[in-house]
């Protein structure tokens, strides 16, 4: 059996302009240009759409060409994706906050991504208590207010990616970065030398 690996992008569409937005609607099929439309905030639909080019990008890294990707959407749910002349289509999962976007993608496990960015002046053992249980509360209630930030979004994170990933218990991967807190579950577990990070520009999808 392959070993299993992954590969995570994330994408800063802050640099996103009308002329990019033009070249990447005309890039979308008639599922996806539908609930594009149905977004009313520009924020949402910007997010929508740097997800679906993500993907597509990602999936180019992969050897499959934009062309032949069809996705469905599913209001509530993560697309169907169907590849022409490919029977098993790669697992995928879409992620994001604010102005990034994240994909994980793998050939050989099903993953679950969740990215969050790290707000910090909230009070965290507050909003610990309310989203989590009480131990998980207290172990972040106990730390120092500075440690606190990270140790909430990223438990949030990966309570996010287990739900996308649709089973618990499951292999827990954080990955770093400065500004977000990343986690990616998966069936299996993957070797650190196995997962693959990209840092994408809106120029470079």
């Amino acid at each position: 059996m392959e070993n299993p690996s992954a590969s995570v992008w994330l994408l800063d569409s802050a640099d996103l302009d009308a002329a990019l937005v033009a070249a990447w609607l005309a890039q979308l099929g008639e599922s996806e240009l539908h609930r594009f439309h149905s977004f009313k905030r520009e924020v949402r639909r910007t997010q929508f759409l740097a997800g679906r080019v993500l993907l597509r990008r990602a999936f180019r890294d992969a050897g499959i060409h934009p062309h032949a990707i069809s996705v469905v959407e599913r209001h509530g749910h993560a697309p169907v994706v169907h590849i022409a002349g490919l029977a098993q289509t790669p697992y995928f999962s879409l992620s994001h906050s604010g102005r990034w976007i994240g994909c994980a993608v793998s050939s050989v496990t099903p993953v679950g991504i969740d990215i969050e960015i790290m707000r910090a002046g909230r009070d965290f053992g507050a909003l610990a208590a309310h989203v989590f249980c009480e131990h998980e509360a207290k172990a972040i209630a106990a730390l120092p207010e500075s440690e606190r930030p990270y140790a909430f979004y990223s438990l949030w994170s990966r309570r996010e990616a287990e739900f996308k990933l649709g089973m618990t218990p499951s292999y827990y991967h954080p990955l770093p970065h400065p500004s977000l807190a990343i986690a990616l579950c998966a069936a299996q577990p993957i070797h650190s030398s196995r997962f693959h990070t990209y840092c994408m520009r809106v120029q470079d999808c």
